[in-house]
């Protein structure tokens, strides 16, 4: 199967672009001569685009586009988060149906529902908000619904939602996390009690297999480690795989969302674009549960988690004392 994959470079596409190579054709979209190398380097062709200049002949011979590439920010002005999300989404949608590529699978996200509330045990079935504060948010959920309207008989569209996503190779969660520890930034909400769903990398990438060619085309899927915990557990024991102590100071939630959202007006305000010490999007969602049902993934995808939580733990405690041995080399 020929697969054009977006986002390549990054933590989700790059897991997925080393499990599938060896079974399957894959063309990385690459937006720089250095990121185009870096992909080479590894076994994959590529396409020099971007996602607003992508065009069909790019998708030639194509048959799933697998679509990872977004602006996950956190701190950007709405033109970027709306040209990284939306339109270049629209533009990727609009090449591969011209393109004729038979199915397009588009990296969704809990996020998409998110307007500052908690969402407990929440399936497919729970609706977008017509109003959110957040501009990742807003753009993800954008589109999503362009991709779900473009289903048809001869394009099929999926989006896959993974929450949380997190395992060995993580270049966003994990990294700030321990910035942030180390630097004495970092301080728990509500005391880390809320719950949440996670999505370890393996199972994500084997969830995007799946897709390739099973699932309801025209559908969203849940993908998680079908477990809950609360954050501070959870990610007490993440850090601890890195050899990292979590601190154990907390503050009410309302307090960070209050202070964050007056931080963020005032860079606004005065067009700063360095990022802000405290944003909104990262203190809400960490006071609020967000835990998610997979039903629908187990009973039209067939997808299981390949792997627990203790497992993916287990898995990151490997990688760090490999990177520590070969530092010491």
């Amino acid at each position: 199967m020929n697969i054009f994959l977006t986002g390549a470079t990054g933590f989700v596409g790059g897991a997925i672009a080393r499990e599938l190579k060896g079974k399957h054709r894959i063309t990385a979209l690459a937006r720089s001569a250095t990121s185009a190398q870096k992909l080479r380097d590894q076994g994959l062709a590529t396409a020099k685009a971007d996602l607003l200049s992508v065009k069909a002949e790019h998708l030639s011979g194509v048959d799933v586009v697998v679509h990872c590439a977004a602006f996950v920010g956190p701190w950007g002005t709405r033109q970027e988060f709306w040209q990284g999300n939306v339109e270049g989404t629209r533009r990727l949608l609009e090449a591969a149906r011209v393109a004729g590529v038979k199915r397009f699978i588009h990296m969704g996200t809990e996020a998409a529902l998110f307007r500052g509330q908690a969402m407990v045990e929440i399936d497919e079935r729970y609706p977008y908000p017509k109003r959110t504060p957040y501009l990742y948010s807003e753009t993800k959920r954008e589109a999503e619904k362009l991709v779900l309207e473009a289903n048809s008989a001869s394009f099929e569209t999926i989006v896959l939602r993974p929450r949380l996503v997190w395992g060995p190779g993580d270049t966003s969660v994990l990294p700030v996390l321990v910035q942030m520890v180390r630097e004495g930034k970092f301080l728990w909400l509500n005391g880390g009690r809320a719950l949440t769903s996670t999505a370890y990398i393996g199972n994500l990438v084997h969830a995007v297999e799946l897709a390739l060619t099973g699932g309801v085309p025209g559908q969203v899927y849940f993908i998680t480690d079908d477990e809950k915990l609360t954050y501070r557990k959870f990610l007490t024991a993440m850090l601890e795989t890195q050899n990292v102590t979590m601190p154990t100071k907390s503050i009410p939630g309302w307090i960070a969302s209050f202070l964050a959202a007056m931080v963020e007006g005032f860079y606004r305000l005065f067009g700063l674009k360095s990022q802000p010490p405290l944003m909104r999007f990262a203190t809400d969602a960490m006071a609020q549960e967000c835990t998610i049902r997979i039903d629908r993934a187990k009973a039209e995808l067939g997808y299981r988690p390949l792997t627990d939580v203790a497992g993916g733990l287990e898995a990151m405690r490997r990688q760090f004392a490999r990177s520590v041995s070969n530092a010491g080399a």
